[in-house]
């Protein structure tokens, strides 16, 4: 890997320092960090920041990239507020189209005032495929075509969801791999608003893909990439543990396993201890989906643990958590709940109490405030209750989980810190955090930047301690370093 070279920053602001510091980055590296004007370094090169703040990086903590790639490439379904809205909107995208498969994505379905059908599709298109994915990627809606495509039985809604609609995705996914222009965009988009890494969830081979895509040029980012349990054998056999370099550069890194136990919240198939509305409680299906058992949780948990592979573990419905907590409680190890949406009041504490990671989204809060209030109505004083596990002990890491919520952690750290958006009142304020609490859950905990550490470093033009929280969604980025290298730089000169 060629060495970076040596860069001596003047006149920044750190996070929670007055005094504005020199920092000199050697070697990818923070080799010292002085006062002002103190540090003489000859023959180094130097950029003044004007008193711009410095800070640690950011890392988005929950990413599907393939999809968060592909999303600019399908028809924006955001906007369609009934399931005749979206097939308007697929109907007037057919001509514009020559792909051999029409893909949509965003829609969200849990407040429609009507209902998706397949025979509304099949009138549009008797012929050409479609497919309609929803904006928390739980459920897909096809016409046909689609069906006969993949050899689909599909109902009369034409909705599939959870694992039969996952398998759907992930061979549609296989045949539409974007090229590899289309991955460093989006690596670079990301840089400029401060990302230094991502958590790759994307179920795929990560361990083999990401360091390809690395040495073929997307070298914007760190990728620490999961496992999904139909390849956590092979993973094995192979001796990857969790934190393995996985490239040269030493840009991707072995993750952890990741399990999803349940459904989500707009698919109305996270797993709750209370029936969703209008549904028979008598049907078990009322309750939600629980695709993995919790014996199947503990013996997929063990093999890990025991082959040093950590856990990141997907549950939203309060039920789901309250298993998967128990799970680790059986097993005395510690790992990551992922989303951790709807918890029961008893459970709170037992994040903490057990070591427990939560690794939340606060922008979805923002998008399914509305859902939750309709289908977990009574409830949502315990849902994307973000102070309530940062206050039980929990360690709270935020993300964006990517294509669903723009791969941008300002926005997630504006959410937590308002609990507001588009000029709406806060919703239920009580669970906020505090800003610098926000932002060190996606800067890795690194609140300030200390000598010693790698020169993962983002350049900002205003504080965003003292921004006001709305603002904090529109933080200007000057600059970002991976490394002790300028993956983004609008200062004067560039890169």
């Amino acid at each position: 890997m060629t060495a970076t070279p040596s860069i001596l920053l003047r006149d920044a602001r750190l996070l929670g320092v007055d005094e504005p510091r020199d920092v000199l980055v050697v070697d990818g590296r923070i080799a010292r960090i002085g006062a002002r004007r103190m540090l003489v370094v000859p023959g180094v090169p130097e950029l003044a920041l004007d008193g711009r703040t410095l800070a640690p990086g950011l890392w988005d903590g929950h990413v599907h990239f393939t999809q968060w790639v592909v999303k600019r490439e399908r028809v924006d379904l955001a906007p369609a507020d009934s399931a005749a809205a979206a097939v308007a909107i697929m109907r007037a995208a057919l001509p514009g189209s020559d792909a051999r498969i029409l893909v949509g994505y965003g829609f969200r379905d849990a407040l429609w005032p009507d209902a998706p059908t397949l025979a509304a599709l099949d009138e549009i298109a008797p012929d050409r495929p479609l497919m309609l994915i929803s904006g928390d990627l739980h459920c897909g809606w096809l016409n046909s075509a689609a069906g006969r495509l993949y050899g689909l039985t599909l109902p009369e809604d034409g909705v599939l969801r959870e694992t039969e609609w996952i398998g759907a995705l992930g061979v549609h996914d296989r045949g539409a791999q974007p090229g590899l222009a289309s991955y460093r965009a989006a690596a670079a988009d990301a840089a400029s608003r401060g990302v230094v890494g991502i958590v790759e969830f994307e179920n795929q081979d990560n361990a083999t893909i990401w360091p390809d895509r690395v040495a073929a040029g997307v070298d914007s980012l760190r990728v620490e990439g999961s496992v999904w349990p139909e390849r956590l054998e092979e993973a094995i056999e192979r001796g990857l543990r969790t934190g393995d370099p996985l490239d040269d550069a030493g840009l991707v890194s072995f993750g952890r396993l990741k399990i999803v136990v349940d459904g989500s919240l707009n698919t109305r198939t996270a797993f709750c201890w209370a029936p969703y509305p209008g549904l028979d409680p008598a049907d078990p299906h009322s309750y939600g989906v629980q695709a993995v058992s919790p014996e199947q949780l503990v013996g997929l948990l063990r093999r890990a643990h025991e082959n040093g592979i950590a856990p990141a573990v997907h549950a939203i419905g309060d039920q789901a958590n309250a298993e998967v907590i128990d799970a680790f409680e059986s097993l005395g190890i510690a790992g990551i709940v992922e989303h951790a949406q709807l918890v029961a009041a008893e459970d709170f504490e037992r994040f903490g109490r057990l070591g427990l990671v939560a690794s939340v989204q606060p922008e979805h809060a923002m998008d399914d405030r509305d859902v939750a209030d309709r289908h977990w109505h009574g409830r949502t004083d315990r849902a994307f209750a973000f102070r309530s596990l940062h206050e039980a002990g929990a360690t709270v890491h935020l993300g964006s989980d990517a294509p669903v919520a723009p791969l941008d952690p300002w926005l997630a750290i504006s959410a937590a810190v308002s609990r507001s958006r588009d000029g709406r009142d806060p919703w239920h304020p009580e669970q906020t955090l505090p800003v610098d609490l926000a932002v060190s859950a996606s800067t890795r905990g690194r609140y300030t930047i200390a000598e010693g550490e790698v020169a993962d470093l983002v350049v900002l033009d205003a504080d965003p301690l003292t921004a006001p929280a709305t603002e904090l969604r529109e933080m200007p980025v000057a600059a970002t370093m991976l490394g002790g290298r300028w993956t983004w730089n609008d200062l004067e000169g560039g890169l």
